[in-house]
């Protein structure tokens, strides 16, 4: 929930800087800054100084995420995107599964605070690689770049992203549509270690098992993905994969054994690095690069809102009903939700929009 409430802190103003500053300079400061804010962790005896600390990185994270889109973006051509976003994939999923052994292992060897500051190291090390990348906005000077952040700006900013939402409907409808998906993933997950404990019985170390099973699905597609990346279109990885998604789920709902729940996180995780390739690719190729910050950081703060609802209602729920009805209930929305997706996402009258030619502010 920290995340989602740094964005809420965040997300209304951040899309304005984005758009008007340097992207490379401002990945390099958050960088910098989320690396000192860290080292400070191991030096707190106070609790709540803690969760300060610890919700200012989150509100550097939540900025850093747009503006690192908006440049990987600039970066990469259209036509070669799909098959970074697949590169990307399979490297955040390989962080996913290394990243805590790592982390445990650090833990067997020495203290907690030394594995926060290799943490810390990590992201100042981050800035500096990042400082080795093109400048790609060296030469441009945005004729609003002297604009300084204020109501009226950001007012006339949100106009323009409800400007182009209303001109772009499609575009809107699956972003929103596949969010709404994660949106019901992020809090059923909420209740994964409850649902692990009072419906399937496991014991922490079978667990644990359960979740290295997601790790390993979530590598075997990635690294699949990778390798068929060529012959897949973006509307097929969206549609299907978030389908696949929601059928992993639905098997874990209805599970009542370690086996089956194993068998759905499997095939959820190994679905989700397809879904996450078509739809980084999509939103690239159809979210004007210049407007990027703005769009995303503003319909992240509405994802983000739903997030923070759709978690406490499952909490609520789990008060009344067992914790499978509140889980089964979820799929069932989720399941209706990626058929719609998948159905819209397949539309022959749409395929231009999955194709590697990009959308033009200018368009608007």
């Amino acid at each position: 929930m920290m995340c989602e409430m740094a964005t809420l802190f965040t997300n209304a103003w951040a899309g304005s800087m984005i758009d008007r500053l340097n992207k490379r300079k401002l990945m390099i400061y958050l960088d910098i800054y989320r690396a000192l804010f860290i080292a400070v962790l191991p030096l707190l005896s106070s609790i709540w100084l803690i969760y300060v600390i610890v919700f200012c990185i989150s509100m550097a994270s939540a900025i850093y995420e747009p503006t690192a889109m908006t440049y990987m973006t600039k970066l990469i051509t259209p036509e070669k995107r799909q098959r970074f976003n697949s590169l990307r994939s399979l490297i955040n999923s390989g962080a996913f599964v290394i990243g805590p052994a790592i982390a445990g292992v650090l833990l067997m060897i020495s203290t907690t605070g030394f594995a926060i500051y290799i943490n810390a190291i990590a992201l100042f090390v981050s800035g500096m690689i990042t400082l080795l990348m093109p400048n790609l906005e060296k030469d441009f000077l945005s004729d609003e770049s002297n604009n300084k952040l204020s109501l009226t700006l950001l007012k006339k900013d949100w106009i323009t992203v409800l400007h182009f939402s209303r001109h772009y409907v499609y575009i809107v409808f699956i972003y929103f549509l596949f969010h709404g998906m994660m949106v019901l993933a992020t809090a059923m997950d909420s209740l994964e270690l409850s649902f692990a404990k009072e419906v399937l019985l496991l014991s922490d170390s079978r667990y644990g098992f359960l979740v290295s099973i997601a790790g390993a699905g979530i590598i075997v597609g990635a690294i699949v993905n990778t390798i068929f990346t060529k012959k897949l279109i973006p509307s097929f990885l969206i549609g299907i994969g978030s389908l696949f998604i929601s059928i992993g789920y639905m098997i874990y709902a209805f599970s009542n054994h370690f086996i089956i729940a194993a068998i759905g996180f499997f095939i959820l995780s190994f679905a989700m690095a397809f879904a996450n390739t078509g739809f980084y690719t999509f939103y690239q190729n159809n979210i004007p690069v210049d407007i990027m910050g703005r769009v995303g950081s503003i319909y992240e703060l509405l994802i983000a809102i739903l997030t923070i609802l759709a978690t406490i209602l499952f909490g609520v729920a789990t008060h009344f009903i067992s914790i499978q009805v509140v889980v089964i209930i979820g799929v069932f929305v989720m399941l209706l939700i990626t058929i719609v997706l998948c159905a819209f996402n397949l539309l022959p009258s749409k395929a231009k929009l999955y194709s590697a030619q990009s959308l033009d502010s200018k368009e608007i």
